[in-house]
């Protein structure tokens, strides 16, 4: 089994995962291959009418996103690589299309000598560590954790009672022959301020030619998936 970077940060825990999860988290730079996955969300975004106002102002970083709906089609696609800074990462971009509006939510996960770390929309400002854990079935689970904000040259954690964090669970489920994850953050103040759960159908496919990702170069990332700017600071 290829050595990405949950195979990595999870050493050999790795291998108590579900094939079908071994597999979908397996992806290495240079490998000259990228997964996407389609399916639809049962339930999808911010549980509280009174909150999605002011993540409405929030949209463009593409972290959070205000709606709130069911059977949501959404598209998602991950790029092994490495950053800038020479770190292993995988790049995420998910598409969801709400009625009358598409919104986009991206992060990069990338391996430190401490773990897993999580930068989080087009800035990737959001940063968090990501603990992630293989259950008894051999499903994954992680969650995020000690939260913080790079702004301009400041670096501010938030404090644990502003700390909401993210609990995920992905899992192969045999009866629909499809992957399952359900994702929740929650604010220790607000409570549940985002979520999401669904089935999708996941394939690899080979970069198109004109790509360097195609021909191994492992710090290649497609244009479509590039963050506005890449954060060194963990």
């Amino acid at each position: 089994m290829s050595a990405g970077i949950y195979a990595q940060g999870l050493g050999s825990d790795f291998e108590r995962l579900q094939p079908e999860l071994k597999e979908y988290f397996s992806l290495e730079p240079g490998s000259g291959h990228y997964g996407v996955g389609q399916g639809i969300f049962d339930i999808a975004g911010c549980p509280q009418p009174w909150l999605r106002p002011l993540l409405r102002l929030s949209t463009e970083e593409r972290a959070f996103f205000p709606e709130y709906g069911t059977q949501i089609p959404f598209r998602v696609e991950n790029h092994a690589h490495l950053d800038p800074f020479g770190r292993p990462s995988l790049t995420t971009r998910r598409e969801l299309d709400f009625p009358g509006q598409r919104r986009v939510f991206e992060n990069t996960t990338s391996l430190l000598p401490a773990g897993l770390v999580d930068y989080l929309g087009r800035h990737r400002r959001i940063v968090t560590d990501l603990a992630p854990s293989v259950e008894a079935d051999g499903t994954l689970r992680a969650i995020s954790q000690h939260s913080r904000l790079f702004l301009g040259r400041w670096r501010l954690r938030l404090p644990v009672a502003l700390d909401a964090k993210a609990y995920a669970r992905q899992w192969w489920d045999r009866d629909s022959g499809q992957h399952r994850i359900q994702v929740k953050v929650i604010h220790p103040q607000l409570g549940v301020i985002l979520l999401y759960a669904g089935g999708f159908d996941y394939e690899l496919h080979r970069y198109p030619s004109a790509e360097a990702a195609a021909h191994g170069v492992p710090s290649s990332l497609p244009s479509s998936v590039q963050p506005s700017r890449w954060e060194v600071r963990s």
